[in-house]
């Protein structure tokens, strides 16, 4: 089998010495279906995510990348090769918090009944849970907000409302799969913003799902391009811009940032 094409400001498929795998894939190939009717949506792939980064996985639609982020999550087993999450095999609802495109939020709860709800099967003790909720509530903006329906409350907020629950077990592992996808430009660009100050904060490892370059290159700190069905590695290639210290317009008017750009639209257009 050809390797696959990994051109480019590549990063090296192993977790650095220094370094503790956050996530481990190998040899992972995953088939839908069965016989003649079979569909072969990702691999073989193999990568290995670092404790603390922030990987995003981008590509065109149906090369494999919410399959991954499925499998990484234990929702279910590879077809063949392994998945390893902190050294063992992903549990579902265990070790990463996970948010979807669409918030699937409880609506006869309150907002902080949502993120208290989490915090009750994450195991805080009840007396803890209130201020727990507030913390996280104040950490997504919208801490004063915690005693509304959530019918009263914007589509972008009620996503900042997911982030929160979805932080409230303190799984070292965040998964995201296009959190941002059905929100309108602005609400998308503040929650980006957030997010990648939240990340920069808690140092929480992330796995980000998106069909935005721009995204792909402003959240992450490493970007993976898959190519189309069976999804292989395209382009893997490390991010080297600051990850504080500067505001977001100014990240984006930086000629790396543009560059980042080309490199990974060319990827992109190149493996679908």
């Amino acid at each position: 089998m050809p390797s696959p094409d990994t051109t480019g400001t590549a990063a090296p498929d192993v977790a650095r010495p220094s370094e503790r795998a956050a996530v481990e894939v190998r040899e992972v190939e995953h088939v839908y279906g069965r016989g003649a009717s079979a569909v072969p949506a990702l691999g073989p792939l193999s990568l290995t995510v670092a404790d603390g980064a922030f990987l995003v996985l981008v590509g065109a639609s149906g090369c494999g990348k919410t399959t991954l982020l499925r499998l990484v999550a234990g929702f279910e087993p590879p077809t063949a090769g392994t998945v390893r999450v902190a050294g063992a095999a992903p549990v579902p609802g265990k070790g990463a918090g996970v948010v979807f495109q669409q918030p699937r939020l409880f609506p006869w709860k309150t907002v902080g009944g949502n993120v208290e709800l989490a915090l009750r099967y994450a195991g805080v003790p009840r007396q803890e849970r209130p201020r727990r909720a507030g913390e996280l509530l104040r950490r997504v903006g919208l801490h004063d907000v915690a005693a509304r329906r959530v019918w009263e409350i914007s589509g972008g907020q009620r996503q900042r409302v997911a982030i929160a629950r979805a932080l409230a077990g303190d799984d070292p592992l965040l998964l995201l799969d296009e959190p941002f996808a059905a929100l309108d430009a602005l609400t998308r660009e503040r929650l980006q913003e957030d997010l990648r100050r939240m990340s920069a904060e808690t140092g929480r490892t992330s796995v980000f799902v998106t069909h935005s370059i721009d995204e792909a290159v402003f959240l992450g700190s490493r970007v993976i391009v898959l190519s189309a069905r069976p999804g292989r590695v395209a382009l893997d290639v490390e991010v080297d811009l600051p990850r504080t210290g500067l505001e977001p317009d100014e990240l984006r008017g930086l000629p790396r940032y543009a560059a980042l750009r080309a490199e990974i639209g060319h990827a992109v257009r190149a493996a679908a």
